[in-house]
């Protein structure tokens, strides 16, 4: 089973959070573990924000984004690249939501990538990405 998660259903993979375990166990069943290249910035951010909060010292903080790009090294991550054509859709398909779908950039850009990459499903907690997702014709999943 391939699965397509978001930054925030990717940080529940290296951080305990609320659903983390369900989170983890549902990636440990995947044939294919996949997100959009953006997840590395927006990663990257969920752990400054921790450091920020004080759950996370610095060196956690280091060492949890170092074993992430191994991940992504060893292909236990497949990233799909943010080019050019991707924003430009993200573009067009933010223009074309109705007034009420309230999305954000990032989430976009993972909306338009899952959809672009096949992926019939997508995996968040964020509520307004879930909401958006039917838009690209994608079903908002949770666990």
């Amino acid at each position: 089973m391939r699965l397509y998660f978001d930054t925030a259903h990717i940080a529940k993979c290296y951080l305990n959070e609320p659903d983390g375990k369900k989170v983890r166990k549902l990636a440990t069943g995947a044939s294919e573990l996949s997100s959009s290249a953006w997840c590395v910035a927006e990663l990257a951010c969920v752990f400054q924000r921790r450091i920020r909060e004080g759950f996370l010292s610095q060196e956690q903080a280091v060492e949890l984004r170092d074993v992430f790009l191994k991940h992504v090294r060893d292909q236990v991550w497949t990233l799909f690249p943010v080019s050019d054509r991707l924003l430009f859709r993200v573009a067009e398909i933010t223009a074309s939501l109705p007034r009420a779908v309230h999305l954000r950039a990032g989430d976009a850009v993972h909306l338009v990538t899952a959809q672009q990459a096949g992926f019939t499903q997508i995996w968040s907690n964020d509520r307004h990405l879930l909401a958006a997702a039917m838009h690209l014709g994608l079903e908002g999943r949770t666990v």
